[in-house]
């Protein structure tokens, strides 16, 4: 099975391959720290279950990065899963300037994908994202394996400022 025709596997990376605990706080305060936030990413510890995961996926599935960090951040995020080792595959990120849901976004590109490919799961934290996978048709892992991204400075970030 060549590369191109495999099926594809979606993972999501904060809270899914990354540990972004660490750099939460920042969102609590206003204004939010977005600068500081997203500089902290490189330091993210990677999450165990969601990098066995991922390893395991590659064995039969082309792996893409689906991911609401802002496009300004994609050196990092390069730099950040080649230092875990994990699969190099595409990494779609949010434009600098989106502030759409995380949900609105990600499933507007599952939606792309799918149009040719067969996307064997989604890889994600986000319930709402998750969610409304699910209504669409996808298959959908939940990553429960790190500490919940549901804060309420986070969800307000994910649903009303658009921002990761």
């Amino acid at each position: 099975m060549t590369q191109s025709r495999r099926p594809l596997a979606v993972f999501d990376l904060d809270g899914t391959l990354s540990d972004a605990g660490h750099r939460q706080h920042l969102l609590e305060r206003k204004p939010r720290a977005w600068d500081a936030f997203f500089a902290a990413a490189p330091e993210d510890p990677p999450l165990t279950e969601g990098v066995a995961l991922c390893l395991e996926a590659a064995q039969e599935c082309e792996v893409l990065y689906l991911t609401g960090r802002p496009e300004r951040c994609r050196k990092d995020t390069v730099d950040w899963l080649a230092a875990q080792g994990l699969p190099q595959g595409r990494i779609f990120m949010r434009r600098n300037d989106d502030r759409r849901p995380a949900r609105r976004t990600k499933l507007e590109i599952l939606r792309q994908l799918a149009r040719d490919r067969e996307i064997r799961m989604l890889v994600d934290d986000d319930e709402l994202v998750c969610q409304d996978a699910e209504r669409a048709g996808f298959r959908v892992v939940r990553a429960v394996w790190g500490a919940p991204s549901t804060t309420p400075a986070m969800h307000e970030a994910q649903e009303r400022e658009g921002r990761t």
